[in-house]
């Protein structure tokens, strides 16, 4: 057990609403001090937080004045030699580090014509009882050999990129668009940045999301893995192109209004010794826990100790690294609940609140975050950070001054979870509006959420997307867009209802992933033995959102105008939805958000006429339909025709209904005039 701290005499009004955090008051109190404390000791007295955040301005290689500068923390070593192009490799005393201190480091100074920009390099390390080769923590360029596919450290000296476009992201609700440069082209092989900001950014852009979500940008050794298991978190994989086309891509989003963000894996690190920082010094407790704890055996990975000053210092500065170097716009921190918990949330279900404060948290990473976010929205006011967490831990989401962790943003991950279950396991003229209800709109009020229907989880080999589980085989078949097929309608029917009813019922912010708001076919599946490495799978195939004799294009199009309508009348900025009717038996779910009315009915089979619904007096047009021909629809509703409310008095009170036309799976969206 932690000694316990000075409990501050702050009011925390946000969280203290919650009549269920009542019990833990003082340990939410506590643990936004241990923070505070934690800081205080990282900074001293006068050091701001962000100077802190500076280690990459020390540590690595740097081309200074007269000289390169290289540095490096490696508290077990013995002797440290710097090995590359520009010495056959071999072990030169000219090129050994020399102690630097009494922290554990090591440094190096060599004249500039001792290294040329693109040589490779590494380090050789010796400890007591071993030796390897090891690529340097704070290293910003890492290249894979074509042939032998080892990685090394490359010197990167080029023109220093001249940013075109000045950008300050807008105060508006995200619109993100999750997307993996690698598999964004067309073509079966690894795509660039360079493709990515020619083909794919005005894709993104004319479908009208206003944030991007990089995937896989950290360098990581296996590609399969997502870019999900990083080695070198200071570089851009260079599987995608160079460092200044990734800027180039950042900047050309930047001139669209685009803010880009992009996915930060500090929950855990490789497990690779030769790319990554396992034994990096021959130790393995230098940036991990010792033992059991520093291994995530589920995932094949390294647990990182934050309760060690180093690795704050280089998961911090990594932090601004990104803002600063590449003026990205903010953070999905990956993997939150396997660092939150010493059992990763592979244990216990969280059914009670009593999980999220018991001996299985570990408050040294929530510390961590607390300083990552305050560090983040310093340097950078208006970026965002979102936390990816399914245990619902309260108050990751909730302001600092508030006693919380200070994201902005966290994934409503129970949603796709809620769809995905209607989908396998429920019939659908079983399904239960009450409890669809509940669960798009269950959340906190003192936390901000991102909706989505599905992400990259549900896409990956194994599982399948809304579309896919809608339709399945006759997909390969059937999507021509003059096939009138019963499972194809009903697929794409069920695909425009669920992403609609998500984002209109979304809290402040909504996702979705790379092609599947057209519906994109299969799963996405990376080169493998499996698959005889094959890039089949691991590729966008616009061609079929592009042709317009294929049924994908109706469904990109209802995703544009769903956009336009979220945007035009700033839906996710009114954030209360308001419940004019909920009806288990007749599958009508009717509310108003935004002054934007919404009817769906998910009947597989009945359709209503003259289904009246009390709403505010007036007349109303329509917006939008799902049931629009233009959207694959069966044309059934007169997209010119207008509703007037009809009064009537029940008792004393005068009622206002309105009467429509609800066709079998089929949402309405209306505007009062």
């Amino acid at each position: 057990m932690k000694k316990p701290t000075q409990i501050s005499k702050r009011k925390l009004p946000a969280l203290s609403q919650d009549p269920y955090l009542r019990p833990y008051f003082g340990q939410i109190q506590r643990r936004s001090d241990n923070a505070i404390l934690l800081e205080k000791k990282l900074t001293g007295k006068n050091m701001p937080l962000e100077d802190f955040a500076s280690a990459h301005e020390y540590y690595g290689l740097h081309k200074k004045d007269d000289c390169w500068q290289l540095t490096e923390w490696a508290p077990n070593a013995t002797a440290i030699f710097l090995i590359g192009d520009f010495n056959g490799w071999h072990e030169d005393n000219a090129f050994l580090l020399k102690r630097a201190g009494n922290h554990g480091d090591w440094q190096i100074k060599l004249p500039l014509s001792a290294i040329k920009h693109g040589q490779l390099y590494k380090f050789k390390i010796h400890w007591h009882g071993g030796s390897g080769d090891r690529i340097p923590a704070y290293c910003r360029r890492v290249v894979q050999d074509h042939h032998t596919k080892v990685f090394s450290a490359q010197a990167w000296d080029p023109i220093p990129y001249i940013w075109k476009n000045n950008f300050t992201r807008k105060d508006t609700a995200p619109l993100i668009y999750e997307s993996h440069v690698g598999m964004a082209q067309e073509k079966e092989g690894v795509g660039t940045y360079t493709e990515f900001r020619e083909l794919v950014l005005p894709r993104i852009m004319n479908a009208g999301y206003n944030t991007i979500q990089l995937m896989a940008v950290m360098e990581h050794p296996y590609y399969g893995s997502f870019g999900y298991h990083v080695s070198n978190l200071f570089a851009a994989s260079s599987r995608f192109g160079t460092p200044e086309e990734l800027k180039e891509l950042i900047d050309a989003a930047h001139g669209l209004g685009i803010a880009i963000i992009i996915d930060i894996i500090h929950s855990h690190h490789v497990s690779n010794e030769l790319e990554g920082l396992s034994k990096f010094d021959g130790s393995t407790h230098q940036y991990f826990h010792e033992g059991d704890r520093g291994k995530h055996v589920a995932w094949d990975s390294r647990c990182f100790d934050y309760g060690k000053t180093e690795v704050l210092h280089l998961l911090l500065s990594n932090c601004r690294y990104w803002l600063d170097e590449f003026k990205i716009d903010g953070f999905r921190f990956d993997g939150i609940t396997s660092m939150l918990y010493l059992h990763h949330g592979l244990g216990p279900a969280f059914d009670s609140y009593e999980r999220y404060f018991d001996s299985s948290v570990d408050e040294d990473a929530l510390s961590y975050l607390y300083l990552a976010n305050k560090l983040i929205h310093k340097l950078r006011p208006d970026a965002i950070s979102i936390a990816e967490d399914v245990s619902g831990m309260p108050g990751l989401a909730a302001p600092i001054a508030n006693g919380g962790i200070g994201f902005d943003y966290r994934l409503a991950m129970g949603v796709p979870d809620c769809w995905f279950k209607l989908m396998n396991d429920i019939k659908d003229e079983d399904w239960n509006m009450s409890y669809l209800w509940h669960e798009l709109t269950n959340r906190r009020g003192d936390e901000k959420t991102i909706g989505y229907a599905e992400c990259h989880d549900q896409a990956i080999v194994g599982g399948k997307t809304i579309i896919f589980e809608l339709i399945d085989a006759p997909m390969y078949h059937h999507m021509q867009a003059d096939d009138k097929h019963i499972e194809v309608d009903r697929g794409m029917a069920l695909h425009k209802m669920i992403r609609l009813a998500t984002i209109s019922l979304a809290d402040h912010g909504y996702l979705n992933f790379i092609g599947n708001e057209f519906g994109h076919p299969e799963w996405i599946d990376f080169p493998r033995e499996g698959n005889n490495w094959s890039y089949h799978y691991a590729r966008r195939q616009w061609k079929l959102r592009d042709d317009k004799s294929l049924k994908y294009h109706f469904l990109a199009d209802f995703d544009m105008a769903m956009i336009r309508a979220v945007k035009s009348s700033a839906l996710l900025e009114h954030n209360t939805p308001r419940r004019l009717l909920l009806h288990d038996g007749d599958k009508i779910i009717a509310f108003e958000r935004g002054g934007l009315f919404f009817f769906f009915n998910f009947h597989n089979s009945k359709s209503y006429t003259d289904y009246c619904i009390e709403t505010p007096p007036g007349e109303y047009e329509i917006v939008m339909t799902t049931d629009d021909e233009a959207f694959g629809g069966h044309n059934r509703i007169d997209l010119k025709q207008r509703f007037k409310t009809q009064p009537t008095k029940e008792g004393n009170i005068l009622k206002n209904y309105v009467s429509l036309y609800l066709p079998a799976r089929t949402a309405l969206v209306l505007r009062r005039k």
